[in-house]
């Protein structure tokens, strides 16, 4: 009979609903590489996997045959040719509209209520996407609009992850941003204009660095705290996506 692992492998634990468990675990020793990784060995593959050396073995088959790896001179594995060419293949794709646009509809869709995806440019943030609530009684930014950095909630979590932020500005300034970053995401009435309530969250490049944040608005009267949970989950959706 197989073993069975005493901890749960990284595949498992996050598995592909109605996918095929060896796809799962073949991907989760792509996904092993970091930033800064030129090669691996089979000792790290398999403890950041969370996979037995041998099943580890296995899959390293399959991915050098698709040259998604290659096996380097001195026994570690290292990013084969194939994923320099769809990565090719992708940036020649990429359209972030295709990527933004329908997270931020189905926000809206959930909530009711207008998302936004804001992107600093100097030290003004820019509404790069908006999609607008059904309602007629809503705030009117449209794409394209530059707004303040250090008013409204998009504006505070741009302040609040970026690399410098916190480091300047009164001790109440950084402070909020202090509660910002260990919150995770920014909710407030009246922060940039009187009766708007808004909520915000970070999105993260694939490397780690500040992406975007992800903007749901509306009327104060409408907000609820219920709206949160899928500004996140919409702020996870996109990050390593953008």
């Amino acid at each position: 009979m197989p073993r069975k692992a005493q901890i749960e492998s990284v595949a498992a634990a996050d598995s592909a609903p109605g996918g095929a468990a060896a796809v799962d675990r073949a991907l989760s020793l792509l996904a092993a590489f970091r930033t800064g990784d030129v090669s691996l060995g089979l000792a790290e593959l398999a403890a950041r996997t969370r996979l037995y050396k041998s099943t580890v073995l296995r899959l390293l088959a399959s991915l050098e045959h698709a040259r998604l790896l290659q096996r380097l001179e001195n026994g570690t594995y290292g990013l084969g040719s194939e994923v320099a060419r769809l990565s090719t293949l992708y940036a020649a794709s990429f359209s972030l509209d295709r990527v933004v646009l329908p997270v931020l509809r189905e926000l809206v869709e959930k909530t009711g209520e207008s998302a936004a995806y804001h992107v600093r440019q100097g030290q003004a943030r820019l509404c790069l996407y908006r999609v607008d609530s059904p309602h007629p009684i809503r705030d009117h930014i449209k794409a394209g609009d530059l707004l303040p950095l250090d008013r409204g909630t998009g504006g505070r979590v741009l302040s609040a992850f970026d690399p410098a932020g916190g480091k300047s500005g009164s001790a109440a300034g950084r402070k909020l941003l202090a509660g910002i970053r260990e919150r995770g995401f920014y909710a407030a009435t009246g922060d940039r204009l009187a009766e708007v309530a808004g909520i915000s969250a970070p999105v993260w490049h694939a490397d780690g660095t500040l992406a975007a944040a992800v903007t749901l608005t509306m009327p104060s009267h409408r907000y609820h705290e219920r709206h949160v949970k899928p500004v996140l989950e919409a702020a996870r959706r996109l990050s390593g996506q953008v």
